[in-house]
């Protein structure tokens, strides 16, 4: 376990870090901050389009290595990381971390579930989701000191020591999984990619308010590509597009719950920076003080959610935690003109305990819905709900400016609350649906 939570920290730290350092990295390889941009949406792509994949490949050769080759990739990308003179080698050296951190993220809930025992499963996702909170949150205080004393390379830089202490730890502590004994398909491999590819290309797009043209082609090979996969897995017994899964009613409930409740935080995230320094007029150091609590509280509340989840439905801890977020950024928006700072932090600490209180008990959720034998499929679709659900509220965030100007950040919680309510009602439908597949 040591070894999968310094793993997906490592993923999450490193994701931050990166937003963060933008400008600097920017300023240093004389590139636009448009072209920069593509340092993030290197990542995002290569990790999106592959994680279903690489969890297919999970259940054909096991878990673990899957799981070790994309630690070892992921190192060694980071190396690539630091040893990059230009925006295009650098850009590459993302698209392979992307790469790795897609396998650790592809395979992670299964191994999880493979560890702890049903009953203290809730246990185990907690644990990992108080990694994430925990990573989150350093991130940009990590990038800033390190920036205070160091060059932009040595934010990839740090990546190789507890890349290698993680595989020290792994090689001999993962558990071996049981094989599915099916084919690896390519061709539903490569449409996958363009159809997920496409998406998070298009939503990228919008978010930073590129060529409509692009997002629009974007869009309709994301929908040929996908409708072309989906046929082309119809009578499969293990999809890769797990529609079979998404047919539990449960299992699809709470694939849409994640999807709310990261749109939620994509929007709040991406919004809450602006409307701090651009509405607030607070500065750089003081908004990411304001960030702070948030993810910090979601650090916190998470093993405690995950130990509730063990003894009650995910579907009513997930229903009370989105209605609590929902309030929180309902609050946000309610902010008076000139703010304290104990207004903005109390209200933070609302959507933090909403958001941790969820977390967990919906990863469990979504493992428990399916099948053992289908835990790649499920372990997949975790990562894959929370990356597209992040990609989506950032795009919003880019649609609210353009619709309401200075006044776009406001919008841009408004919908995010709305993003929770949905997820609070569809997680609490939860506790009346059977979860028998429909035909």
């Amino acid at each position: 376990m040591v070894a999968i939570l310094l793993s997906i920290g490592l993923a999450t730290l490193d994701t931050a870090i990166a937003n963060t350092a933008l400008p600097a990295i920017a300023a240093d390889l004389n590139a636009s901050p448009a072209a920069s941009v593509w340092v993030i949406n290197a990542y995002q792509l290569a990790a999106v389009a592959t994680l279903l994949p690489l969890a297919a490949l999970g259940g054909i050769v096991g878990h673990r290595r899957v799981f070790l080759g994309g630690l070892m990739l992921f190192t060694v990308a980071s190396l690539l990381c630091t040893l990059s003179w230009s925006l295009p080698t650098l850009t590459i050296a993302r698209v392979f971390q992307g790469l790795g951190a897609a396998a650790i993220m592809s395979v992670n809930a299964a191994l999880i579930s493979s560890i702890f025992s049903p009953q203290h499963l809730g246990r185990g996702f907690g644990m990992n989701a108080l990694v994430v909170g925990v990573s989150f949150a350093a991130g940009p205080t990590v990038a800033s000191l390190v920036l205070s004393v160091a060059h932009w390379p040595w934010l990839f830089a740090i990546n190789l020591p507890i890349g290698l202490f993680a595989l020290y730890f792994a090689w001999s502590a993962l558990p071996v999984t049981k094989l599915s004994g099916l084919p690896f398909d390519p061709i539903t491999a490569t449409l996958n990619v363009i159809a997920f590819g496409a998406l998070i290309f298009a939503l990228s797009q919008a978010a930073q308010l590129g060529s409509m043209t692009s997002v629009v082609i974007a869009m309709v090979i994301c929908v040929i590509g996908g409708t072309l996969m989906i046929r082309r897995e119809a009578k499969h017994p293990a999809p890769m597009f797990p529609l079979d899964l998404l047919k539990r009613p449960l299992f699809a409930l709470s694939a849409l719950t994640a999807v709310c409740s990261f749109a939620t935080q994509g929007l709040a995230f991406v919004s809450l920076p602006f409307f701090f320094e651009n509405v607030l007029g607070r500065d750089p150091v003081q908004t990411g003080f304001l960030m702070t609590p948030w993810s910090v509280v979601v650090a916190l509340i998470a093993p405690f959610a995950g130990r509730l989840s063990d003894r009650y439905p995910p579907g009513l801890l997930g229903s009370i935690g989105l209605a609590v977020l929902c309030g929180g950024m309902i609050s946000l928006t309610l902010l008076p003109s000139n703010p304290d700072a104990w207004d903005i932090g109390i209200r933070m600490v609302i959507c933090g305990l909403g958001f941790g209180f969820f977390q967990a008990p919906n990863q469990k959720a979504l493992l428990t819905s399916a099948p053992r034998e289908r835990s790649s499929g499920a372990s997949g679709t975790i990562a894959t709900a929370r990356l597209i659900g992040q990609a989506t509220g950032a795009a919003l965030v880019a649609l609210s400016y353009g619709i309401s100007g200075e006044h776009g950040p406001v919008l841009a919680l408004t919908i995010g609350a709305c993003f929770a309510a949905v997820g609070s009602i569809a997680s609490g439908l939860r506790l009346i649906t059977p979860n028998t597949a429909s035909k």
